[in-house]
């Protein structure tokens, strides 16, 4: 068998793929953490398991998705069948993103801390319980409760599903790491449409004096997919190699390598560059949510995070409230709010989705996120200069605009705000820098779905001029921090200081570093 040495800090990008995709037979040689970012970023070999770990990563974003999404019609019900004021709707309606908010801010740093592998498996079991609960509540303190216990599932999930989508996917062209990351919104539209999907179907099969069981069966069907997805994980899914490796393990990262990658790696390790390898890789811990405002990250964060809270604000303000805008302010039946929100979401979100992944390798991230909250904007502005149609036209008219709203959310900020708060840092803060960034998403998540039924109560229409100042605040920032993540190896970040000493003690034992060799 051959043995191929991976390529050093300052060797092409073409070797290095070339390294990773060499024949099957061929070992490839380990040394260090930042050997087995570099086997990742330049991509799996053919048939390998990675896009089924994607493909689960993003089953539990589906299932983060139809959890919050599941309340948006019962909202009604709920606040008749247990006479809530619209203050009590709006906690009801929070409850989940208040747990969400404790939940990234720990999942976060576990993510980082215990593995990836370990979070992964275990949130699932929060939605499981959460939803069964939630569907059996006797009154609104225990459903409440459900919603704040299944918003901690989804806070776990996000930052460990954000990054094994960043850490099982290449660095530059065809499916990497941004796309793969914004693939995580048409799998949020996706969720949000079956979501839709099932209470027409549940809508068209209960008896009319049944309708209250609406709600309870869409919650309670949330355990479903998440048992579902318990099962096809513990099957496929493994722990990071980079992540593996920057613990010192790279025997695991080998294995995994080998299991997920079709990589036969084989692990060198020098008695005197042991432990160098991986003492300049920050270990987990909750000094480094500081670090996420050190001069490297400050300005990413700002920017990750604005673009973040204003996407969610805005967007939970109107894919929860589509219900209420639909029959309340456009004056429609039951039977066309359900449709309408569900052509919405397909026709438009989930589209715009599709494009932002395609074009997030060519185009960039910036240039869709700035693009998208413009038509935001401006779609946000008409709705609130027709305020309640007079006719069928300008009916039909608000409901393009709001098409519009959300095709701009699915390939601007709806796709590239995880892009943002994903690989704007590399892996030692990955799991902490998006469980940061969830924690403000989701704060401005509650302060949406607490303050829309009480604004839209007090303001009707006039709410979209308020909604509308979220996505052109993040347009200013978005112009003042022109932070470009997609196709940037930001992984190797967790490497250059390590990298420069090997540099300068390979300098007298050249077999060490195959750059100084050439040189």
């Amino acid at each position: 068998m051959s043995t191929i040495a991976v390529p050093s800090h300052d060797s092409g990008f073409g070797a290095r793929a070339a390294a990773a995709n060499a024949d099957a037979t061929a070992h490839t040689v380990i040394r260090s953490a930042e050997d087995v970012a570099r086997l990742v970023n330049a991509g799996p070999a053919q048939g390998t398991r990675t896009r089924a770990v994607i493909a689960i990563a993003l089953g539990g974003v589906f299932l983060d998705a139809y959890d919050l999404t599941s309340l948006a019609y019962g909202v009604k019900d709920i606040a008749r069948q247990f006479a809530l004021s619209p203050a009590q709707v709006g906690l009801v309606s929070a409850a989940i993103t208040f747990g969400a908010i404790l939940g990234a801010l720990f999942g976060g740093y576990l993510t980082d801390r215990i593995g990836r592998y370990r979070v992964f498996m275990a949130d699932m079991l929060f939605f499981v319980v959460a939803a069964i609960i939630a569907g059996l509540a006797p009154n609104a303190w225990v459903l409440g409760g459900a919603r704040f216990l299944m918003g901690f599932g989804v806070g776990l999930d996000l930052p460990v599903a954000m990054a094994f989508l960043a850490e099982f996917s290449r660095v530059a062209g065809r499916g990497n790491k941004a796309a793969s990351v914004a693939a995580w919104c048409p799998a949020w539209y996706a969720a949000t449409s079956t979501c839709y999907l099932l209470i027409l179907g549940l809508y068209a099969i209960l008896p009319a004096h049944h309708t209250d069981w609406l709600w309870r069966l869409t919650l309670a069907f949330g355990a479903v997919p998440a048992i579902v997805i318990i099962l096809v994980r513990r099957r496929y899914i493994s722990e990071s190699p980079v992540w593996a490796a920057n613990q010192g393990d790279l025997e695991e990262a080998a294995r995994i390598l080998k299991r997920s990658w079709g990589v036969d790696a084989v692990v060198e390790r020098p008695a005197d560059d042991a432990s160098a390898q991986t003492a300049k890789v920050p270990r987990a811990s909750w000094r480094n949510y500081g670090v996420l405002f050190n001069a490297t990250y400050r300005r990413r964060t700002i920017l990750a995070a604005t673009i973040g809270a204003a996407s969610s604000f805005g967007y939970n303000a109107i894919i929860f409230g589509l219900p209420v805008i639909i029959a309340s302010f456009l004056k429609q039946g039951p039977l066309t709010t359900i449709v309408a929100s569900l052509l919405l979401n397909l026709l438009f979100a989930f589209v715009g989705g599709l494009i932002g992944v395609r074009t997030a390798p060519t185009v960039g991230s910036w240039k869709m996120t700035v693009l998208g909250h413009s038509l935001q904007v401006i779609a946000l502005v008409g709705l609130a200069l027709i305020g309640h149609p007079s006719s069928g036209v300008f009916v039909a008219l608000a409901i393009l605009l709001l098409g519009a709203y959300l095709f701009g959310q699915g390939f601007g900020p709806g796709s590239h705000s995880m892009v943002y708060a994903s690989l704007s840092y590399p892996t030692s803060l990955r799991g902490i820098g998006v469980g940061f960034n969830q924690t403000l998403v989701r704060s401005a998540s509650t302060v949406s779905l607490f303050l829309f039924p009480v604004l839209a109560a007090a303001l009707g229409t006039k709410v979209f001029w308020v909604i509308a100042i979220a996505p052109f605040t993040s347009l200013l920032v978005l112009l003042a921090i022109r932070w470009e993540p997609s196709g940037y190896d930001i992984d190797g970040e967790d490497y250059g200081e390590a990298a420069a000493a090997r540099h300068a003690r390979a300098k007298a034992n050249a077999d060490e570093c195959p750059a100084c060799m050439r040189a």
